[in-house]
């Protein structure tokens, strides 16, 4: 019998608990949209959707037609879906995630190692970093989307440093004074910053804890006085103490850019790139790894000392956080996220209503596509028969090959697609 090369997923789900719960999260509407049978448990967090091979969230493949249960096994069999070279470069393994998260309290303050750092934490402390390879990362909004990321400009440090006392208090005169005295010089910055950071994070617990007690009573008061806190940025502190109170990873919010993302906006987390998501819903697309170098705002391994000496301390505006997205040249329904790594590239395809009948073009790399909006019937020579297509469907297509969309929604269709552009 022919291969079936282009053929729908059923995904995991993952119930972190800082997932959005039942049918408030965009994770579970997805659930539902694409399996109706799917029950969403109102009092569970539904926190990510994950689309591909990783093992501990294999995609399980919804054709009876195919043998394999799953599309890592799927892959394994039939490496060439990959694309020639994706298969050859990446060693036959997909070699990106693609995910949806729905984020109700913030996730952990943390970075992640390039390879050759991935390599040596995996052979140190392979309990805590399960694998050698990379793991950068493009977050693009569906909803409203808050994150920290990146350290900000140096005078908006100097400013809290001097506006908040309890910070100024963790960091120390001297390597506040270092930081002062450093703007003119990139380097001097970058050595200075690393050392005000790394003073904060290394502060013994009893002293951290009464500075965040004193700086949360403080905020709270002048708060209920009606006074503007906004110099202790005082409403993200106060929401972060209630999620992880006595957390070091509180006064972050000091060091790190504040970004807030429109829907269709992105942010690129390279290596050594310091970032929490907040809350807000997104497409994902990431190296296919697990590592993770946290510091803070979770209960979670913390390897403080690791985080310092990795970080990027090179300090920028929050709008720079923003990634650019452009207009494909040969497609305009088509608007590519192309992060400056190999691993994956994201395409979001919005299909006006007066457009009946769509081609998604074959490109040289496997591909996951998910519907965000609307309804169609997906036809292709690989499929061997069609596919219904609607809000949460999930479909695996090969290397180099076509998908004809027959759409049936009268608002059009926007569709998230993952592949590797080499």
């Amino acid at each position: 019998m022919e291969e079936v090369r282009v053929f729908p997923l059923t995904c995991a789900v993952q119930n972190y608990a800082w997932g959005k719960i039942g049918m408030d999260s965009e994770v579970a509407k997805l659930v539902v949209g694409g399996d109706l049978l799917a029950v969403i448990e109102d009092g569970k967090h539904y926190a990510e959707l994950w689309m591909g091979a990783h093992p501990k969230g294999d995609a399980q493949i919804k054709d009876n037609r195919i043998a394999q249960t799953t599309l890592g096994q799927w892959i394994a069999h039939f490496p060439a879906s990959l694309g020639s070279k994706v298969k050859d470069i990446f060693h036959g393994q997909l070699p990106f995630l693609f995910k949806v998260l729905s984020i109700n309290t913030a996730l952990s303050i943390q970075a992640h190692p390039n390879r050759e750092l991935a390599a040596r934490l995996h052979a140190q402390f392979p309990e805590h970093y399960p694998d050698n390879n990379h793991k950068p990362e493009m977050a693009i909004a569906l909803t409203r989307f808050q994150g920290l990321c990146g350290f900000r400009p140096v005078e908006e440090i100097l400013g809290f440093l001097k506006s908040v006392p309890e910070f100024h208090a963790l960091v120390g005169n001297e390597a506040a004074e270092e930081l002062r005295c450093s703007v003119e010089d990139a380097v001097r910055t970058r050595q200075a910053l690393k050392k005000c950071f790394t003073r904060m994070m290394n502060c013994e617990k009893k002293v951290f804890i009464d500075q965040l007690n004193m700086l949360v009573k403080r905020v709270t008061e002048e708060g209920a006085a009606g006074k503007d806190t906004s110099s202790s940025n005082g409403d993200l502190l106060l929401r972060l103490h209630s999620q992880y109170p006595g957390d070091i990873g509180c006064f972050s919010i000091y060091f790190l850019n504040y970004v807030v993302l429109d829907p269709g906006q992105a942010m690129f987390l390279g290596a050594n790139e310091p970032h929490a998501y907040l809350y807000g819903d997104c497409i994902e697309c990431m190296a296919c790894s697990d590592n993770t170098v946290r510091a803070g705002l979770t209960p979670k391994y913390i390897d403080v000392n690791t985080l310092c000496e990795m970080l990027n301390y090179n300090p920028a505006s929050a709008s720079s956080k923003i990634f650019p997205c452009v207009q494909d040249a040969s497609d305009p329904c088509v608007t590519l996220y192309d992060p400056p790594v190999p691993d994956f590239t994201v395409m979001r395809i919005q299909i006006p209503a007066s457009v009946k009948q769509y081609t998604v073009a074959p490109v040289d790399s496997a591909s996951i596509i998910l519907v965000i909006e609307g309804d169609a019937t997906a036809t292709c020579a690989a499929a061997l028969s069609d596919v219904a297509l609607r809000r949460g469907t999930v479909l695996f297509v090969s290397a180099n090959e076509c998908v004809t969309l027959h759409i049936t929604s009268p608002s059009g269709m926007t569709m998230f697609r993952a592949c590797c552009l080499l």
